[in-house]
């Protein structure tokens, strides 16, 4: 509560020109960097704290539940049935086959069937009569920007998109640079038996936290609608009435209408999520649970899982095992399935509480209203007590208002105005200062004890480095893999396989550790690991590919040993990439690890997969090649191998692979001819290129991997060359 006021005069012209002074001041002093997206940042945390707390389900979240394929699932698919990942597509109609017994709303799979089943037509035929016959189900595809990767245009036999937006022309977000240029479709037979198609592309904010979703995107001059959306419009689709108009939907500055529904839009065209809670909110059933309770009920045994409790549900099939790499950094988690924000979206939607962004003129005036406020309650209040108690007491109005606004749907932007009263009763206590000679005594040593300079200088040369919470950070990312394993391991009874592999891990992890590396975890044969956290590692990015070569040495000196044990030559591939990750410990309150979320994790994990194509055993990406170069000058030789462009990411990039000094001498002459007909690749000359590859294919596997693509190829180089060679499965 505020100081009882003076008994003179309240409001004189003194006490108005000061609360001018400093109320102006401050109010400048906060909004300038705010409109200049220097507090976004922090903002942006501070909204995250916000959703954490007061997160609740809406009056739809009952209405939506999840069929997760998560690690039980997998292990369970391993064990019982001997399925490999990826799964068979039949497998998938199980799943279908029990919704359709349950009599969803609708189904809708958050997984991109870009490609032929590895297990023949037949296989994708059997998931498409399924989806076929059920009718209100959606698919995702991806849209991206990227200059090339995916299609260029919508494929003529797909269906068209499942709805009309009037105003999309004049829509400000359907400007050239939001305008998405490539799509990865589904399978054409599946798009067509599902019919409602969603695109999965989720866009973070910038500090890599995904709190809004698009609801469409523009390609090829039709609204392609998010996968969530496709979901409610997938429940409105009768699978006995083809003819059947499509719903309607308004597009306008503010907003989209759909269904007398409206979802606000910011500047890009997004929305804001009301998350629900943490990950787990909506109903969630894995994926193993499902298919077993739909293979008993064929068999009219007792089901895991009653249909009945999906009866009239929206329904959203995806992925949470870690392997798959679908999890996000949210408000409320640091680790959430991609699934689950899709769901989030259609659940904000059913329930009519999209959050949305204060205006610009209602914030300024807020903040300064508040400044003016502040500064009015230090003018009146003169004394150092009775102002540290009008600022602390004011400090607490942008919070209640943030809270109050966020309960009606509205993110009031907190920093910005915290910032504006604080610095308002800074300002106000300086003006006191320096207008009140008998108190400056008073003040300079409250300043003194709130603002030592010996606490400043403990707490930055002592400050926490090991930091357990979620943290931002620059790693190098390391994964491996044995090439061939699973073979070798059919082959093994369960003793001698765990005894290999205790051998082959215990190596490979002795190096990682003498290198300064984290192991992140162990899944079969394969290694993750990381570099530069907990603790700081200056040159991690040099370690890591020190620590991989070595590794590639340590195994070709156990590959006799191994090769008695098992038959077979054992060979590692190695992915190393370095860039900005979430590290911290992720999981359950009962049980969580210390591992890394980010994309910059996916692309690690992509270049392992992607030494198949080159017929290497590492590389690296651009992005770790010049960290290497900038964090030592003790250079490791390096050959570039091509540009790829992987499944999942839009851009392309350089690969490396890294080689040992005696290599690199040993092959100097090799390497050169391999440098020289890769840059005839680059320029489109094939006939030269397959000249210079032709001479290194016996002995390097690259090269005979460029030499089949160049003489594939016709002598004319193909319109928009780039070099770029295309991934087209993880």
């Amino acid at each position: 509560m505020l100081p009882k006021k003076p008994d003179k005069p309240f409001l004189t012209a003194k006490i108005l020109r000061q609360a001018a002074i400093t109320g102006l001041a401050a109010a400048f002093l906060a909004l300038l960097p705010w409109s200049l997206g220097l507090w976004d940042r922090w903002e942006a945390k501070s909204w995250d704290m916000r959703v954490a707390w007061l997160a609740a389900p809406g009056s739809a979240t009952e209405d939506i539940a999840l069929i997760l394929l998560d690690q039980q699932s997998l292990d369970w698919g391993q064990e019982q049935g001997g399925l490999s990942w990826p799964w068979p597509r039949e497998v998938y109609s199980a799943v279908v086959d029990f919704c359709r017994r349950a009599q969803v709303a609708s189904l809708t799979f958050d997984v991109l069937f870009l490609e032929p089943s590895a297990y023949g037509v037949e296989d994708d035929a059997v998931l498409a009569e399924s989806l076929a016959s059920f009718g209100p189900t959606a698919l995702a595809l991806f849209l991206s920007r990227a200059a090339a990767g995916g299609l260029p245009g919508w494929p003529e036999s797909f269906p068209e998109p499942a709805w009309s937006v009037a105003g999309l022309d004049e829509w400000p977000g359907a400007a050239p640079h939001l305008l998405a240029t490539r799509i990865s479709p589904p399978r054409p037979e599946l798009a067509a038996a599902a019919g409602v198609l969603g695109n999965v592309q989720l866009r973070p904010d910038m500090d890599g936290v995904f709190r809004r979703m698009r609801p469409l995107d523009v390609f090829d001059g039709r609204a392609v609608p998010s996968l969530g959306l496709a979901a409610f419009l997938a429940a409105g689709k009768a699978p006995s009435d083809a003819n059947q108009p499509s719903p309607s939907a308004l597009l306008e500055r503010r907003g989209l209408t759909l269904s007398d529904r409206f979802i606000p839009l910011d500047a890009d065209g997004a929305a804001i999520l009301r998350f629900r809670g943490p990950s787990g909110t909506h109903a969630a059933y894995s994926a193993a649970a499902v298919i077993q309770s739909e293979l008993r009920l064929l068999e009219d045994l007792p089901a895991v899982i009653a249909p009945e409790e999906l009866r009239g549900k929206h329904v959203f099939f995806g992925f949470s095992a870690p392997g798959l790499f679908d999890l996000r950094p949210t408000p409320v988690s640091g680790v959430y399935p991609g699934v689950e924000i899709q769901a989030t979206f259609l659940d904000n939607f059913l329930s009519g509480d999209f959050q949305r962004e204060l205006p610009g003129p209602v914030t300024v005036g807020l903040i300064l209203g508040l400044c003016l406020l502040t500064g009015l309650a230090l003018a009146v209040w003169r004394s150092p007590l009775a102002g540290a108690m009008a600022i602390l007491a004011l400090l607490a109005v942008p919070a209640a208002l943030a809270v109050l606004a966020y309960q009606n749907g509205w993110w009031t932007p907190l920093v910005a105005a915290e910032v504006g009263v604080g610095m308002a009763g800074v300002l106000g206590l300086l003006f006191n200062y320096a207008t009140e000679g008998r108190q400056r005594r008073f003040i300079k040593n409250a300043f003194q004890q709130y603002l030592s300079p010996l606490v400043i200088e403990q707490l930055i040369a002592d400050p926490d480095k090991l930091k357990l919470g979620g943290e931002r950070k620059e790693l190098s990312i390391f994964f491996s893999d044995l090439q061939g394993f699973t073979t070798i391991s059919e082959n093994l009874d369960p003793e001698a396989l765990t005894a290999l592999l205790n051998d082959y891990l215990t190596a490979m992890t002795e190096i990682i550790h003498d290198e300064g590396g984290t192991v992140d975890k162990f899944e079969g044969d394969a290694i993750i690991a990381f570099w530069n956290a907990p603790l700081d590692v200056p040159d991690h990015a040099r370690r890591a590919v020190r620590a991989a070569l070595r590794c590639q040495a340590r195994l070709a000196e156990l590959r006799p040993r191994f090769r008695e044990r098992t038959g077979h030559d054992l060979f590692m591939r190695i992915g190393i990439n370095t860039g900005p990750a979430v590290v911290g410990n992720m999981g359950s309150h009962s049980r969580f690890d210390y591992s890394m979320l980010g994309d910059a994790v996916n692309l690690a994990a992509r270049l392992e997969g992607v030494n198949k194509q080159f017929g290497s055993f590492t590389l690296i990406s651009e992005a770790t090649r010049k960290a290497v170069l900038e964090q030592s000058s003790d250079d490791i030789p390096m050959r570039e191998l091509g540009r790829v462009a992987v499944v999942g990411r839009a851009e392309p990039v350089t690969v490396y692979e890294p080689l040992s000094r005696d290599q690199a001498s040993a092959r100097a002459a090799d390497l050169d001819r391999f440098a020289e007909g890769l840059r005839a690749y680059y320029r489109a000359d094939f006939t030269e290129a397959a000249r210079l590859f032709a001479a290194l294919a016996e002995v390097d596997p690259p090269s005979a991997g460029y030499l089949e693509i160049c003489r594939d190829h016709p002598p004319a180089a193909p319109e928009e060359w780039d070099g770029v060679r295309r991934m087209r499965t993880k």
